[in-house]
């Protein structure tokens, strides 16, 4: 026969029937009394047994179970495996610890059959300790005991639960050599969910794709280990292949897609599961709401808003879909449609509370984050770790030093949240942002943990802000180590070097970008047309239908501009090259395309609202903040890291970004 060579780096041994187990306690009677009397007792026994288990289907409490244990006893079927599966079974369900009653009852049996080993087996697979189940196992093989298909479902979720792909492929290999067990359906099912969750995809798909029978389980378990992964592309292939989608495989290709950053094909295949007529939860809700955020764009905002309200999820009752929402309508601009939803929510959590502070944080409106902050202090909602992350943020983006760091001392000593990684790269950003390069540097390395790279990352784009390229080089060291495949510290150090005249620094990081084979994420701005339609527009790239008309609005406007005093920022360009040609380069900047084509084709006296995937340079910030008193218009630009509302030729800044 063949066992099982390890377990957890161990060897497998029988286990011993001796254990130590606390007295399960009882407290009232709840079982009725069971009067049966026939003339053949094993007619009676039968019946007996169904009522018992009736009896045990409708247990709650341990109590009760104590109570038809003891009448197991007195009727002479505490050696019945039926009985003593199902009682194992609702331990389980019951939490209740396996090494302790459970274990007791299962030894007590002196020829457990297949259905109590399992539930047994089951049981330690969902409560632990998961290394107990395989032992178990093992020992059922030695007495001769033929494992079930449940029996293999359990032990791998006893591998998935401890993340041990070795041992889930040997038993996955007993599945072969026993026989009978590779094609079952619900074997294949756990199968797959095990090697996914293991990290072992490529496995997951073998099994998958050597299955003779699927069903929607095997399907989405697979949809969902892809989207996870961040390959799109192969979960849409099999979520395009599955015969029958239900809601479960919708949900999981549209928080797929929101979560890796393609918010269109996640609206898109929001509005086919619409079309195709099935309902949508509040967890399919919550990734179309994600991808509406992302997108910034205010037409699918008030669509997403009634479809909550369509069905029933509406976010005045549901405090996720509001503080959801509240997130969404702050991203697409509309701090003050965020705040109505707050204000109008009955219930609030640390969730809402939260997503509001980061609303007001990333509009600029620290005076307002740090007020809702304390108002949510005088609950009983107590702040968490990311309430601080918002609070510190809006301290950082005002240039709020000195609140910023009394909060930051309250967060352990008044309120119990232990300062993380992200906490200090606020406190990072927000000296470094100040001027305060030395006190920034002297945090980081004073901090208890380690730094990670957004703690080095905030002190570089500080050394930007401020010119600082000694510090600079300190920190893009640290970044080359921690993320070393990030390109954009890469170009940050480059361009630091060119503000300082470092020319020949300049041409070394970027040999060391093109030996190390990076490439640069283009910069990209969209707006929302009043059809909405999205339109994008990339720097350099003249392609749109009306690239012509862009072009001629443009230098327009740059005309007016230089009339009333712009003079191009020239060191936005970090390339050594002619001040022609830079200015040249800054024409083509994507958010200026952007802008262009909104004034070309939205009314005078309607808003513009742009988004862009990189932070705004100082050239376009400028230009943005004169077209707005020029052209007397609201502009709103949603960088990588913040809202600037440009109104009367001044940003929500303050300059300060």
């Amino acid at each position: 026969m063949v066992v099982l060579s390890r377990h957890w780096g161990k060897t497998i041994f029988p286990i011993s029937s001796r254990h130590s187990h606390s007295q399960p306690h009882q407290n009232h009677r709840i079982i009725p009394q069971l009067n049966l009397t026939f003339n053949n007792r094993e007619q009676q026994r039968t019946l007996l047994e169904s009522q018992l288990v009736s009896l045990l289907d409708g247990c709650t409490h341990l109590a009760q179970l104590n109570q038809l244990h003891a009448h197991l006893f007195r009727r002479g079927l505490n050696q019945c495996s039926l009985l003593v599966a199902k009682l194992l079974r609702i331990l389980t369900a019951l939490n209740v610890p396996v090494h302790a009653y459970p274990r007791r009852l299962f030894d007590q049996v002196h020829n457990p059959n297949a259905f109590a080993y399992t539930a047994l087996i089951r049981g330690y697979s969902l409560l632990g300790p998961f290394e107990e189940s395989v032992v178990l196992y093992t020992q059922m093989r030695r007495e001769g005991v033929r494992p079930l298909s449940f029996t293999f479902s359990a032990l791998f979720k006893a591998c998935s639960g401890a993340l041990d792909v070795e041992l889930g492929r040997q038993i996955h290999a007993q599945t072969v050599f026993i026989g009978g067990y590779e094609s079952d359906l619900f074997v294949g099912n756990t199968l797959i969910d095990m090697y996914v969750k293991c990290g072992a995809l490529d496995c997951g798909r073998r099994v998958f794709d050597e299955m003779p029978e699927r069903d929607v389980i095997s399907w989405t378990s697979l949809i969902v280990a892809y989207t996870k992964s961040g390959d799109m592309d192969a979960a849409g292939e099999l979520f395009d292949g599955l015969p029958d989608k239900d809601m479960v495989a919708w949900t999981a290709m549209i928080t797929g897609y929101a979560q890796n950053a393609r918010p269109r094909e996640a609206l898109s295949l929001f509005e086919s599961m619409r079309e195709a007529g099935l309902k949508t939860d509040e967890v399919t809700l919550v990734g179309v709401i994600s991808a509406c955020a992302q997108l910034g764009a205010a037409k699918y905002a008030g669509w997403i808003r009634e479809t909550c309200e369509k069905e029933g999820l509406s976010p005045n009752m549901n405090v996720v879909i509001g503080s959801a929402l509240i997130d969404m309508h702050s991203k697409c601009g509309s701090v003050e449609e965020a705040y109505l939803i707050f204000k109008d929510m009955t219930v609030h959590n640390v969730f809402s509370y939260t997503a509001m502070i980061l609303g007001f944080a990333m509009h600029g409106l620290a005076d307002s984050a740090i007020k809702l902050f304390y108002e949510m202090t005088e609950t009983e909602i107590k702040p968490n770790k990311v309430t601080f992350i918002g609070v510190l943020t809006a301290c950082s983006h005002a240039g709020m030093i000195r609140e910023g760091q009394r909060l930051f001392t309250k967060m352990q000593d008044e309120y119990g949240v232990t300062p993380e990684a992200d906490h200090y790269t606020c406190m990072a950003d927000l000296l470094g942002r100040a001027g305060h390069l030395e006190e920034a540097l002297e945090l980081i390395n004073s901090m208890p943990l380690e730094p990670h790279g957004g703690v080095w990352g905030a002190l570089l784009g500080a050394c930007r802000i401020h010119g600082n390229s000694d510090i600079a080089e300190l920190a893009a060291n640290h970044l080359f180590k921690l993320e070393p495949n990030s390109i954009g510290n890469y170009l940050l150090l480059s361009n630091i070097y060119a503000l300082v005249g470092r020319w020949s620094d300049v041409s070394k990081v970027r040999n060391l970008i093109r030996s190390r084979g990076l490439k640069k994420n283009p910069g990209c701005s969209w707006v929302e047309a009043k059809d909405g339609v999205v339109h994008e527009f990339f720097a350099g790239d003249m392609r749109h239908p009306k690239s012509k008309e862009i072009k001629d609005a443009l230098d327009e406007l740059l005309k007016k501009l230089k009339v009333d005093g712009y003079k191009p920022i020239l060191s936005s360009v970090v390339y050594d090259m002619s001040d022609i040609e830079k200015e040249r380069r800054l024409k083509s900047h994507s958010e200026k395309l952007a802008l262009a084509f909104s004034l070309l084709t939205t009314s005078s006296d309607s808003p513009i609202m742009i988004m862009k995937n990189l932070r705004i340079c100082e050239d376009c910030h400028i230009v943005m903040c004169g077209a707005s008193r020029v052209m007397k218009r609201e502009i709103s630009v949603r960088d990588n890291m913040r809202f600037h509302h440009f109104r009367d030729g001044a940003c929500s800044c303050g300059n300060f970004w």
